[in-house]
């Protein structure tokens, strides 16, 4: 049986009562047993089950971050039905567009949004619309209760579809990507091993890990990575609903594995509390879904005395690439996520003729293994664009691969700047600039220009008190690198705009500052 529900569950602790999940919302802390996790998710399943869908229908869910919200996740791969996570922070007219592409049978939101969401899903062809709040409220557990608990989970295949993940559209139309039970298990797997998830074959609790989790469920940071990663290991969870300096500070001494976005990082780095006997008992902490800045890294080490593990990975393939864990802490490379996963292959190529680049050279990355996903849906046209004639994964990134393999990501194709025919990667830039004095950050971007095509434009986060000085920044970049890379205009600005996964929207920085390079 390839079902991933059925490949987790193999791994869950002999001890059914032990504590899987204590969720730490604003009341006091409610305890699941991986019994309360499997019973729950079976009265889901028969409840789905019961109505009576067509093989491959789909079931999609904007709801808040809760225990009973990744129950709802397991019963869809147990029942068979394909999850369509919606991030929480999309409105009425981006519902209907996912609604309208997916469409699926079964939508799940919060009782506050029932009004439009529930319009929108009716409009678009849903069968019914259930309510889920993070309080265990809702109309889903209501009519789950009516059904048992016991629940035989459904064969599925290695190529069925398990998930439909939409990009998060920054740049342009969200696209549904096909992820199969297989490609999520391989990965899920992949990584227990990779990342020493600790694994006692007889299930004393006190052998395994627990995992600090304050990710969003509807990404693959929070769901395909984190919550994969700690149910495939047996291993607890703290649920916490969102991103609370404080909060983590408090549990940080129970718990022996975090996962974030660099933001998480340089917050906590702001907290006075944070200290090596804070991160004593821990043993990993990972950083994803964005470039982590060298100076987080640097100084996470001297705050903490641990080294950050950066890894790559990306709607389409969960994960690519991962800095070690094993050994020496120092082979955890500052500006690179590391090399490929087991089973996972990756190269980066002439995007003109998809041949390999020698090492150290700067080119379009592609992946393969059986992590990658099986196409965008509806869209056979982008999806056959997407692959080789090899059948590797045109990702979009561009970046270099070291002579040993490590993998460091430049950028995106899309973000490319040509000025003067002349290329220029918007990381390489950023690198510099975050290096100089009163920055804290940079975002690089090309704008229309009446002579070179495009010219470079920087936009640049001050450091608290600290002034930038535009011509000064200019001329030092002179200095240094090539005259057609150093931008022409220097913006100051007091954030960047970034999605909830903390990637930078370059789009915006375009629309607010494409006119003002001339």
């Amino acid at each position: 049986m390839s079902n991933l529900y059925s490949i987790l569950e193999a791994n869950f602790p002999a001890d059914r009562s032990a504590c899987a999940i204590e969720s730490r919302g604003a009341g006091e802390p409610l305890f699941y047993s991986w019994a309360d996790l499997h019973h729950g998710s079976g009265r889901i399943a028969n409840l789905l089950a019961a109505l009576n869908l067509p093989a491959g229908s789909r079931l999609a869910a904007q709801v808040d971050k809760s225990v009973e919200a990744l129950m709802l996740y397991l019963a869809c791969l147990r029942a068979g039905i394909v999850y369509v996570p919606l991030n929480t922070a999309y409105r009425k007219a981006e519902v209907e567009y996912f609604i309208g592409d997916a469409k699926p049978a079964v939508v799940v939101c919060t009782p506050a949004n029932f009004s439009w969401v529930g319009k929108a899903a009716f409009c678009g062809g849903a069968e019914v619309v259930y309510t889920l709040g993070d309080d265990r409220g809702g109309t889903l557990l209501d009519r789950a209760a009516h059904h048992a608990d016991d629940f035989v989970t459904v064969d599925r295949a290695d190529a069925d579809l398990a998930v439909l993940l939409y990009t998060s559209g920054t740049t342009g139309r969200s696209k549904g990507a096909m992820l199969s039970h297989g490609n999520m298990a391989s990965n899920a797997l992949a990584l227990r091993s990779l990342w020493g998830w600790h694994l006692a074959p007889d299930g004393t609790p006190a052998e395994r890990d627990t995992l600090l989790h304050a990710l969003p469920l509807f990404h693959i940071h929070g769901l395909f990575v984190a919550a994969h990663g700690a149910l495939i290991a047996g291993a607890k969870q703290i649920f916490l609903p969102r991103l609370d300096p404080a909060a983590i500070l408090d549990l940080l001494p129970r718990c022996t594995v975090m996962m974030g976005v660099p933001t998480y990082y340089v917050r906590l780095l702001a907290e006075p509390g944070l200290t090596p006997e804070r991160c004593a008992g821990m043993r990993l902490f990972v950083s994803g879904s964005a470039p982590l800045l060298k100076e987080t890294f640097e100084l996470w080490r001297e705050r903490t005395g641990h080294v950050i593990l950066e890894r790559y990975g990306m709607s389409e393939t969960v994960m690519n690439t991962s800095n070690p864990y094993d050994g020496d802490p120092a082979l955890r490379k500052p500006g690179t996520v590391g090399p490929a996963i087991p089973g996972v292959g990756v190269r980066v190529v002439d995007g003109r003729t998809d041949q390999p680049l020698p090492a150290g050279e700067i080119g379009d990355i592609q992946i393969s293994g059986p992590n990658v996903f099986g196409g965008y849906w509806q869209m056979p046209d982008k999806t056959a664009e997407s692959f080789t004639a090899d059948g590797w994964f045109r990702t979009g990134d561009v970046g270099r691969l070291d002579d040993d393999g490590y993998l460091s990501i430049v950028g995106r194709s899309k973000d490319l700047i040509i000025t003067g025919g002349y290329n220029v990667y918007p990381k390489e830039i950023e690198s510099f600039i975050d290096e100089m004095p009163g920055v804290a950050e940079s975002a690089v971007i090309g704008v229309p220009h009446a002579d070179f095509g495009e010219a470079v434009v920087a936009v640049v986060v001050p450091r608290p008190d600290a002034v930038v000085d535009e011509a000064a920044l200019i001329a030092a970049l002179k200095a240094g690198i090539a005259n057609y890379k150093v931008p022409k205009r220097v913006f100051t600005v007091d954030e960047l705009p970034r999605n909830t996964m903390g990637k930078v929207q370059k789009n915006l920085l375009r629309e607010r500052f494409g006119a003002g390079a001339d």
